[in-house]
């Protein structure tokens, strides 16, 4: 059930308009997220009701954009989680032990911390053959994936680049530091490959060793879960690993399909 209408279409106007005319799924989103997203627009613009930001919306490219990537999961940083990192490197290590190559992929990756700090991550440890490790990401944000491939990231008042690289033994190597600027380094940037994906609409990858999507099942309306871990599990190979983010759990119809190697970090193997 949709929320109320302010007048006229109101609230499901929007979400009809962004259906027809947005690169992005509502339905599969949970009303909730949704409404809290397109307010923060609607505040942002000073429309004073759903049938004005509908308008602005029909007459503005930059707003319609604005609002794709407020609707995106864009919430990120490097080593996020840093229990999981540590968790991860075990499974990084096994993965690079046996002799081929390692296919990554992190999904949504946002403004690209989360690959970024995969890479970094294998190479810093010299238990890990980083050489074996191939790293895709995607996003269905194009403003998201420029500024993942862009690679350069500022400390703020909020944000502080240097303490999320603390997991790293050093971060010279891996990123320059001019000020309050980070640009991750090229020989960094050349080992993620980026691309527009929807992860709900456009399907999966195949024979994946690593896989994250953390963070985006919390979103997802509970009808769709159930399809979105058919996709994960049609890309992951069998004894691949999924990583979800810690407020997240496995599907009841999935449970079968996965046991967990690290809980409180929700690192699963997939048995098939």
């Amino acid at each position: 059930m949709r929320a109320a209408s302010d007048g006229g279409d109101g609230f499901d106007g929007v979400i009809r308009y962004v259906e027809d005319e947005v690169p992005f799924e509502p339905g599969y989103y949970n009303e909730a997220y949704l409404g809290r997203r397109i307010a923060a627009r609607m505040q942002r613009r000073k429309a004073a009701d759903h049938e004005e930001y509908l308008g602005m919306l029909r007459r503005d490219d930059d707003e319609r954009e604005a609002l794709l990537d407020a609707l995106t999961i864009n919430v990120t940083g490097f080593f996020r989680d840093p229990d999981m990192w540590a968790d991860l490197r075990p499974v990084l290590r096994e993965l690079s032990a046996d002799r081929r190559r390692v296919s990554a992929w992190s999904a949504p990756c946002a403004d690209g911390r989360e690959p970024y700090s995969l890479v970094m991550l294998a190479t810093d440890d010299p238990e890990v053959n980083e050489r074996r490790l191939d790293v895709a990401a995607s996003d269905i944000s194009e403003e998201a994936l420029a500024a993942a491939r862009a690679g350069v990231y500022e400390t703020t008042r909020t944000t502080d680049i240097g303490e999320e690289l603390g997991p790293l033994s050093t971060y010279e190597p891996y990123v320059e530091e001019d000020g309050n600027v980070f640009r991750v380094r090229e020989a960094i940037k050349r080992r993620v490959s980026f691309e527009t994906r929807d992860l709900v609409s456009d399907g999966g990858r195949s024979d994946v060793d690593l896989l994250f999507c953390r963070n985006l099942l919390i979103y997802i309306d509970a009808g769709y879960k159930g399809r979105l871990f058919e996709t994960l599990e049609a890309s992951l190979r069998e004894g691949g690993y999924l990583v979800v983010g810690k407020t997240e759990t496995i599907p009841p119809d999935s449970r079968d399909a996965f046991e967990p190697v690290a809980k409180r970090s929700r690192i699963y193997r997939y048995t098939g």
